[in-house]
């Protein structure tokens, strides 16, 4: 049975009208798998080594002192990137097939995910070379038992939660603020998880905590996906309370100001369209990582730009790259009425634009770490501003499969997001700005190169009508094959 599943897997992917772009994915997906399981492999075998040289304590010790983090983190790219398990029941309508059959195929697709087999390559190395080391190989074997335990516990909850925007959000917010209390020396939760982590290395027994865990979560998300499995649950509808908001104040600007506020509703009222806004919010954390000195690595001046380009641009990132994608429902509708494509483009740049200065505003706690920290932010909302605003509405016109606005589908990792032209314009979006800070830095100064990268976004900015009519004509010119492509099912 699992062979014919298998075979309609293969089928739907060959047969679909998306196939190219589909094969195109999972070849960059394979390179980028490669290299995840090449940096998982050498800490692996590396973090033993690292930590005895660094003299921190015993390795496998400190290993399970921060291993809450680890799977932490597991869970946060989890959500971002995992697809959920998905399968179009209606082609098995007419089978004789039953209800457990399916569920236990789709969740199977989870169990061989890439997220889950991907952590061998740590683990094993990590388990083999503690072995090495004269640690006790029952000790290591049933610690490693356990630890894929939580790692598969982790596919099961993000499964379970994967509709539960709240209660991730509520999860990221709640390990940020354990992290900051910890990196400050406010509250160290490894203190209270580093004893249950030791445990499973030390007891044999313990083992059967998280196997317990894994046994009650897989069995909870069979049981959910099996009450949840019939069609009506698809068709169904909220009967919620209608409310309407008018934003009058926009309607000074015309038929700018009305597409404006039809992108503030999209936002706010659609499960996709607030992934977008929450990833832009959550990318204002992303500068802990440069501007604390956590990460030896990225403790340079260059990685500041890095930094300052995501925290000032998150949500440019998240929505701008998928216009007209957003409004693919209704497209054709749009298309057929007397409207102005540069209106359209512009309100979608003046949104991304009043999102990034509100970004730039929120990051002024910034300044704790220091002028330059913040001055990274700024110079790179500027940029953002006059620069990456364009090219991202100009990669758009290149993505042109629908988005379901009702879905909480992902939104990264998602086939829309790749094309090989899109791929190209990511080049000035982040690595021009890193090429610029840093030809100048070399031969001048760091506040030179600051007003370098500042500048070529305020001459983005002043050049922005010429820019627009390129970008109208791009549109115009990909207008009948977004049409035809927001017609097709993938």
């Amino acid at each position: 049975m699992m062979l014919q599943f298998i075979s309609l897997e293969w089928k739907s992917f060959i047969r679909a009208a998306s196939f190219q772009t589909n094969l195109a994915m999972k070849i960059l997906m394979g390179f980028g798998a490669l290299y995840f399981m090449a940096v998982f492999l050498g800490l692996g075998v590396g973090v033993f080594f690292i930590i005895e040289d660094m003299e921190l304590g015993d390795p496998f010790e400190v290993v399970n002192r921060y291993m809450i983090y680890y799977l932490a983190f597991d869970m946060l790219f989890r959500y971002s990137l995992q697809k959920m398990p998905v399968t179009n029941i209606k082609p098995f309508l007419y089978v004789p097939l039953t209800k457990n059959q399916v569920v236990r195929f789709s969740l199977l697709k989870t169990v061989v995910s890439f997220f889950n087999w991907s952590h061998a390559f740590f683990f094993l190395p990590f388990s083999i070379v503690l072995i090495s080391k004269d640690y006790p190989a029952m000790e290591v074997l049933f610690w490693h038992l356990g630890m894929a335990a939580l790692i598969y516990a982790n596919n099961y909850i993000n499964v379970l939660i994967n509709n539960m925007s709240g209660v991730f959000y509520a999860f990221v917010a709640t390990f940020v603020a354990l992290g900051a209390a910890h990196f400050f020396g406010w509250f160290d939760v490894t203190l209270y998880t580093a004893p249950f982590f030791d445990l499973l290395g030390s007891n044999p027994l313990a083992c059967l905590i998280p196997l317990a865990l894994l046994g009650v979560l897989s069995r909870a998300a069979f049981g959910y996906f099996r009450t949840n499995m019939y069609l009506d649950a698809g068709l169904a509808t909220k009967q919620e309370e209608a409310s309407t908001q008018e934003y009058a104040f926009l309607n000074r600007f015309g038929n700018l100001g009305t597409f404006i506020k039809n992108d503030i509703r999209l936002i706010l009222r659609n499960k996709r369209s607030k992934m977008a806004l929450y990833g832009g919010l959550f990318f204002l954390f992303y500068g802990l990582l440069f501007f604390t000195g956590a990460i030896e690595v990225y403790d340079g001046p260059v990685w500041k730009i890095f930094a300052g380009i995501f925290v000032s641009g998150g949500f440019l990132f998240n929505f701008g790259q998928f216009v007209p994608s957003w409004d693919s429902a209704y497209y054709p509708l749009m298309m057929s009425q007397n409207i102005k494509y540069q209106d359209y483009i512009k309100a979608k740049w003046y949104l991304i634009v009043i999102a990034t200065a509100a970004s730039m505003l929120l990051a002024i706690p910034y300044l704790y770490f220091g002028l330059n920290a913040y001055l990274a932010v700024l110079v790179g909302g500027i940029y953002n501003i006059g620069i990456n605003g364009y090219l991202v509405l100009w990669g758009g016109a290149y993505i042109k499969t629908p988005i379901d606005l009702a879905s909480g589908k992902k939104a990264f990792g998602d086939k829309q997001s790749f094309n090989a032209k899109t791929l190209l314009l990511t080049v000035p979006k982040i690595l021009l700005p890193l090429a610029i800070y840093w030809v100048v830095a070399l031969f001048a100064s760091e506040t030179l190169a600051f007003a370098s990268v500042a500048f070529a976004g305020v001459l983005g900015y002043l050049f922005r009508n010429k820019v627009f009519s390129i970008i109208e004509k791009v549109y115009k010119d990909e207008k009948y094959k977004t049409l035809a492509a927001y017609k097709q099912t993938p």
